[in-house]
């Protein structure tokens, strides 16, 4: 078997959580710029201050986070975090809806 081979564990996603100060126009555009630079990189936001990429390998991995380490803005904060791709696929997303923790079902809808 190639070592190579794609699988659960060797795929890689990073996450890039940053809180950068916008309280001025200067830092408003740094902050902009660092986001702009992650969307070209070909993060995507997941939440806001929150971006993600799928990396096919950890070598791919480490190109993005020595990239993203040369554009880091001067003040505030950014935390990188390298997780495989079967880690990733134990999140839990919830949008907008209240999970039922009773268990309970929905009552059927009757249209007449």
């Amino acid at each position: 078997m190639s070592e190579n081979r794609l699988n659960a564990y060797r795929i890689m996603w990073l996450f890039v959580f940053f809180d950068l100060p916008v309280m001025t126009k200067p830092e408003r555009h740094t902050a902009t710029h660092f986001r702009k630079f992650l969307e070209k990189d070909g993060f995507s936001m997941m939440q806001f201050s929150v971006y993600i990429r799928h990396c096919a390998s950890k070598e791919s991995a480490e190109v993005h986070i020595s990239r993203i380490r040369n554009n880091i803005p001067e003040k505030g904060q950014v935390s990188i975090l390298t997780v495989t791709d079967k880690q990733y696929g134990e999140i839990l997303n919830y949008w907008g809806c209240k999970s039922n923790p009773l268990g309970e079902t929905p009552k059927q809808l009757e249209l007449f």
